[in-house]
């Protein structure tokens, strides 16, 4: 089953665990229904906005629709990977206890691009530390420049972005979901 079939299996079953109809979870997301119909259907390629925008409204973790990350800790082939307008987001691990879910990424930044993102549930915040190159990240009023070895942190229940002004960046991000938030509605 391929990236797109699975993501599809997996939102189709979170919408229905939530016992809401396409029309319901596209009026909640801002996804047109048919784009959500066919990703459902594994006949749309997933894009990171549309996937962050419809797991927020299901008030779940993005790694709730990517592949579950390699057990093998020693394997570096990972799969899951999601792009969007500026970053690619290859999920690494997901850790969850009482009080929240963490999932960690492996991030790309394309040199001389800059990606928005939505809001996430309430109390959701992210954390990037930069492998190389300098990112420029958080919030649009209080951006933040970490270069390598450096680390930004940022509330993400508010629009935030990425950027990589000066070239490529790689990083590691961690984006913390608490248990028991609501979803936007």
């Amino acid at each position: 089953m391929g990236l797109n079939d699975e993501v599809g299996r997996r939102l189709k079953q979170l919408r229905q665990d939530e016992g809401l109809s396409l029309s319901e979870l596209a009026r909640r997301s801002g996804v047109g229904k048919g784009t959500l119909s066919e990703l459902e259907t594994g006949r749309r390629n997933p894009t990171l906005e549309t996937l962050y925008a419809l797991t927020t409204a299901l008030g779940r973790p993005l790694s709730a629709v990517l592949d579950a990350p390699d057990p093998d800790p020693g394997t570096t082939a990972r799969t899951g990977g999601v792009s969007g307008s500026a970053v690619t987001a290859v999920l690494m691990e997901r850790y969850e206890d009482d009080e929240a879910a963490t999932d960690v990424f492996r991030i790309t930044v394309a040199g001389g691009a800059t990606q928005e993102s939505a809001a996430h549930v309430p109390r959701t915040t992210e954390s990037l530390m930069v492998l190389s190159g300098t990112a420029v990240v958080g919030l649009r009023d209080a951006p933040q420049t970490a270069g390598p070895g450096g680390h930004a942190h940022w509330p993400a229940d508010t629009p935030h972005f990425y950027s990589a002004p000066e070239g490529e960046v790689q990083g590691v991000l961690f984006v913390r979901y608490p248990k028991g938030a609501a979803p936007r509605d």
